[in-house]
């Protein structure tokens, strides 16, 4: 097992995620679609909260329903692809009802903004970790007190 970033780390990581993905999300996307600031700083917020209680809530019971029909935890790629999919499937499940009902449109057009938000999220989050690893490195001599251990099949 190699040793993860520390707990510590990973609270400046997904904190400095989420503000600089709203910082440039809200301005982005009222430009785009020509809603007011705060409606879209509303959808941004709102959606950055349930992204973040889904993957939360999701990952335990993904990880449970694994253990119970394999007895473990080792994941395949195809438990990988299958974990993604049914994590946006389920996002996109909770958020376009509220983005709908929010911006007074229709659900077509609610999944259609939501498939934009789901692309802008994921292009930031692999330009947003290529710079996060080169700014801090992690560093392999954590303690383990501190630190996740991530197992290789990961």
């Amino acid at each position: 097992m190699m040793q993860a970033r520390s707990l510590a780390d990973r609270i400046r990581h997904a904190l400095m995620f989420e503000v600089i993905a709203l910082t440039l999300f809200i301005p982005i996307f009222t430009y785009f679609l020509g809603f007011s600031i705060t409606s879209m700083g509303v959808v941004g917020i709102v959606s950055s909260i349930v992204a973040t209680l889904w993957n939360f809530i999701y990952n335990i019971v993904y990880d449970k329903v694994v253990y119970r029909l394999r007895g473990k935890l080792d994941k395949t790629l195809k438990d990988r692809i299958l974990h993604a999919l049914l994590f946006e499937f389920g996002l996109l499940f909770l958020l376009i009802p509220f983005i709908s009902w929010y911006l007074k449109i229709t659900l077509l057009d609610a999944l259609i903004m939501d498939i934009w938000i789901v692309a802008y999220y994921l292009f930031f989050a692999f330009l947003f970790n290529l710079a996060y690893d080169r700014v801090f490195r992690s560093n392999p001599r954590v303690s383990s007190e501190n630190s996740v251990s991530v197992q290789a099949a990961e």
